[in-house]
């Protein structure tokens, strides 16, 4: 799709770096109309094309200015595949369209909202010159039932990424039934919502639960991506991950509450040497395991692009010893460091230092503890987040990207988002999520109030 939607000679605009709504709706209603145009079976014809390349980006630079992220992407793509099988069934249509077969390569996001549309989809799949392939899956906001129904509708087998987030309420006994009952020989990424494990209510039946997920996982010869953020883990990770046959990549135990023997056992794993982002945010680093967490560093160092350690207790004691354990991380693209209480002057240090990483690109940087009011307790609660003086907020922000002008290093974004980095997919869907919520808290204060007027 790239070279199409780049510059050509009757359009000299580049269209490849955006999900421009219009662009996307004309070029997926395309595959609909060249299957119906039934080209001769003497020319070359489509087989493939591939949709997974799609980056959605926060700004829109298209004339429209609309975007079509990937769960429109989704919805789409499978109203043109029925609205077609429709047409090519109440239509005399040229016996050659039937030969016709294109797969399109696709990462599907379905919710509630667009489930139906996606089975019904996938279940006419065979009969459909337009094959929907699914390369990835997201799956948000859908009761368990629906879930493990559609993704055996997508042929796992050939699944490469796979994202189980926020309102799918997956438990650990749901996840071994998932791994027991199907097989993932391709599956490359793996994203589990929050909760997923909680080690504080386990028992040996739990124990044994555990070992034969860490043993299903260690099948999937691919999996080099996993994200278990907000699971309860604490002295788990080893029985975990040790059993994977490939070294991660990428992992992400954010608020995974470990404990030193975890983090030891991850320093010593032969994954530390492979690890290119790592986000082991919510943990407080300096106090619990300061010297085997720079052991971990010094491991990965060679390879890691992406760190991420928000709301750690990173104070200002512990920024020389940062600066040391991150100076070999000369391969380093991304920072992240939100919701630690430095000061001002801890952070012109530190940007100073960042400024010799050759590599680094993104930096997103806590607002100074002293532009919060006297008193102000980490983590800081949402209700005190925006609670800070702006003005001076602003005053240290011009001082850092100064910093960085006086180092030559404009290349270097440094920014402050409050509330999290920009999020494609929860962005488009916030809307359903929000009213999903609402409702979920509705049905909860119904059987509160249903409870105390049965105990009055």
């Amino acid at each position: 799709m790239g070279k199409l939607l780049g510059t050509t000679v009757d359009y000299q605009e580049d269209l490849s770096h955006r999900t421009c709504s219009v662009c996307l709706e004309s070029c997926l209603t395309g595959l609909r109309d060249y299957v119906l145009n039934h080209p001769s079976p003497y020319m070359n014809r489509l087989k493939v094309v591939d949709l997974t390349g799609m980056k959605d980006v926060e700004v829109q630079f298209c004339e429209c200015k609309k975007t079509m992220g990937r769960w429109a992407r989704t919805q789409l793509l499978s109203k043109l595949c029925l609205e077609l099988l429709v047409y090519l069934q109440q239509t005399q249509c040229n016996p050659g369209t039937f030969e016709i077969s294109i797969d399109v390569l696709i990462d599907l996001f379905v919710t509630e909202r667009n489930y139906e549309l996606v089975v019904q989809a996938l279940l006419k799949k065979c009969y459909c010159p337009l094959k929907i392939c699914c390369v990835a899956f997201r799956s948000d906001n859908l009761a368990l039932q629906k879930f493990f129904y559609i993704i055996k509708l997508t042929d796992p087998s050939l699944l490469r990424k796979l994202e189980i987030v926020h309102n799918v309420r997956l438990e650990m006994e749901h996840l071994e039934i998932l791994f027991n009952s199907i097989h993932f020989p391709l599956l490359m990424s793996l994203t589990l919502p929050a909760r997923t494990f909680n080690v504080r209510r386990f028992t040996a039946t739990d124990e044994r639960m555990l070992t034969n997920i860490g043993e299903k996982m260690g099948e999937m010869t691919q999996l080099t991506e996993l994200s278990m953020s907000f699971s309860v883990l604490t002295g788990r990770i080893q029985k975990l991950l040790s059993p994977l046959k490939t070294p991660l990549k990428t992992l992400d135990v954010s608020n995974c509450s470990l404990n030193h023997a975890d983090m030891a056992y991850l320093a010593n794993s032969f994954h530390a040497n492979h690890l290119e982002a790592l986000d082991l945010s919510g943990h407080n680093i300096p106090d619990l395991y300061p010297s085997i967490f720079f052991k971990l560093l010094s491991h990965s160092s060679s390879v890691l692009r992406s760190l991420t350690l928000e709301d750690c207790n990173i104070q200002d004691t512990h920024v020389n010893m940062l600066i040391l354990g991150l100076s070999p991380c000369q391969k380093l693209q991304e920072f992240k460091f939100l919701g630690n209480p430095l000061s001002s002057q801890a952070l012109k240090h530190l940007f100073t230092f960042l400024c010799e990483l050759p590599m680094l690109k993104n930096v997103e940087f806590p607002v100074p503890r002293d532009c919060y009011p006297t008193g102000i307790t980490y983590p800081i609660d949402d209700a005190s987040l925006c609670r800070f003086d702006h003005q001076k907020y602003e005053s240290v922000a011009e001082e850092l990207n100064l910093i960085l002008l006086q180092a030559n290093r404009e290349d270097v974004k440094a920014s402050t988002p409050l509330f999290g980095s920009y999020d494609a997919a929860v962005q488009e869907t916030n809307n359903e999520l929000g009213a999903y919520l609402i409702k979920s808290f509705k049905e909860t204060l119904e059987k509160f109030t249903n409870s105390l007027n049965k105990m009055s």
